[in-house]
């Protein structure tokens, strides 16, 4: 009942009186944070197991929004000279108008004036005048055969038939007949429907898995079994305070016209994570991408079709074609972890007791990927975690008055490393390490990835010449498995493309560098 009473022999509890019981009957003291069962009270209490292995999870991301116009194919008619709305041909909004169909008829004294000026200057056989005057007529929506049909008839018209710049839907109409109409005035909005947006909200927490140029598949109510596809081309850099979502645009062809602006649309984006804060996608393996436009893919390098910028190689966009120098992440299913403000337990079946044991350990966990966890850091690959459990666990440990979950033990919950002794020729390598660290951190501190990675050679070149055979005996296991793990991550930092990457696996190394000031000390 109160598991903070023990005592050397039998006896009572001062508190409630109950006999006291030994305390192998409380499932055994395998250690300050194991906790020790028989295996038939593993069965009993329902705990698996599973290993943690290196593999590319897949995060399905869910996104709703809604299509929208594009508006790269949003054309604006406008009255180009003062005039008088005489004959409206499209009177309401959302007809479709073919490119140049007619859409209104204006007036105006100024049409006069400007194709006299033609004619004056074709009478008189000056050249440059007779230029001038064609330009104007030309800004003004005079068509080349119009302008050569007033030069070969020499008869002017103080009416001018304004037509549809492009193919598309009337979406705004601004005049009606019989107004008067200014220079910059606006008659009507057309759109294009032949390719659409789609605008997609995602969490803040999704968006580590969403590119550049990534393929999205989505769904509406108003055609259910039907699927579209599209790709990402833009992610908004600022998150909306109020949804707490970033808005992600994808553009969509739509020849067929069953997409419509203001359907509620629901999308899937599946993500196959590297590692580093990267995207694994074979299919762009060697490929090209328009980082302005990144529906633009090519197998080779070259310009935009749309923009005319430079494409650039896919992995500058944050994704990786193939895994031949990074390693996949550890990764253990979502159900092992069991979260506490910012630390994140698991507990660890021992390989070598003599029966289940099960150790608490702190580890440092990435985000989430579908039902698993990325580890960056506490565990190696091959150890057995708890998959289904570990409350039941942690309860043990709890009432045996153990470091558990709620109950960190001294030192307010961080890891618990055990020191190893070190002399002082390798404590003073330790020093120039820290130097390197921190200039690391400088580096990113002024947002200079050249900077960070530059520090991060000296790091690597540090770290392998500290004179690590003056180790003793019992510190040498602990140097191999901590300076192999730093080994990988700056392995990681220096295989990065972005500096948003290299600062995720920084926090990584930021664990290490703790932990090698924790177990071995400094010079100082």
């Amino acid at each position: 009942m109160h598991p903070q009473i023990r005592q050397p022999k039998p006896g009572k509890c001062p508190i409630c009186a109950m006999d006291l019981i030994p305390l192998s009957a409380m499932g055994g003291d395998a250690g300050e944070r194991s906790y020790s069962m028989s295996e038939a009270a593993k069965k009993l209490a329902g705990i698996t197991t599973v290993a943690v292995t290196r593999k590319n999870p897949e995060a399905r991301v869910r996104l709703f929004g809604k299509v929208a116009y594009d508006e790269t194919s949003m054309r604006s008619v406008a009255a180009r000279f003062p005039a008088r709305i005489d004959r409206l041909f499209v009177d309401y909004t959302g007809i479709r108008v073919e490119k140049g169909d007619h859409l209104a008829t204006v007036y105006s004294p100024d049409l006069l004036s400007a194709q006299s000026e033609l004619l004056t200057a074709k009478k008189f056989d000056n050249q440059k005048s007779v230029e001038v005057a064609r330009d104007k007529l030309r800004l003004w929506g005079f068509s080349e055969d119009r302008i050569a049909e007033i030069e070969s008839s020499g008869k002017t018209s103080d009416q001018l038939t304004i037509d549809a710049p492009l193919t598309g839907i009337v979406t705004h109409k601004s005049v009606n007949e019989g107004d008067y109409v200014q220079t910059g005035n606006p008659f009507f909005k057309i759109a294009d429907l032949d390719e659409v947006w789609v605008m997609l909200d995602a969490y803040e927490s999704d968006t580590p898995w969403l590119r550049f140029g990534q393929k999205v598949t989505f769904t509406t109510d108003s055609l259910p079994g039907k699927t579209f596809e599209g790709r990402v081309a833009f992610i908004s850099p600022e998150l909306n305070p109020a949804t707490r979502t970033v808005s992600v645009r994808v553009n969509v062809p739509n020849e067929t016209g069953l997409l419509k602006p203001g359907m509620f649309v629901s999308g899937i984006v599946t993500a196959k994570v590297a590692g580093a804060g990267q995207v694994l996608d074979p299919s762009l393996a060697g490929k090209w991408i328009s980082p302005m436009h990144p529906e633009i893919v090519k197998d080779s390098p070259g310009k935009c079709d749309i923009c005319g910028m430079d494409l650039v190689p896919a992995e500058q966009l944050g994704y990786v074609a193939t895994q031949e120098n990074l390693k996949p992440p550890l990764v253990i299913p979502a159900s092992s972890v069991l979260h506490t403000g910012k630390r994140s337990i698991v507990y660890v079946e021992l390989p070598d007791a003599e029966q289940p044991t099960f150790e608490g350990r702190e580890i440092l966990i990435g985000p989430r990927a579908g039902d698993q966890y990325i580890v960056e850091a506490g565990l190696k690959e091959g150890e057995h975690v708890v998959a289904q459990g570990g409350f039941v666990i942690d309860s043990a440990l709890q009432i045996q008055a153990k470091p558990s979950m709620m109950l960190p033990g001294e030192g307010g919950g961080e890891r618990l490393f055990p020191e190893a002794p070190a002399p002082d020729e390798f404590l003073t390598g330790t020093d120039s390490l820290l130097d390197a660290y921190f200039a690391m951190q400088k580096g990113l501190a002024n947002d200079s990835l050249e900077e960070a990675k530059t520090a991060g050679t000296q790091f690597t070149e540090r770290l392998e010449s500290l004179p690590t055979d003056s180790l003793p005996t019992p510190s040498v296991e602990v140097w191999k498995d901590l300076g192999g793990r730093m080994k990988d991550s700056l392995e990681k930092l220096q295989g990065t493309g972005e500096i948003a990457a290299f600062r995720v696996e920084f926090q990584n190394l930021t664990l290490l560098v703790d932990e090698l000031v924790r177990r071995f000390g400094t010079d100082h």
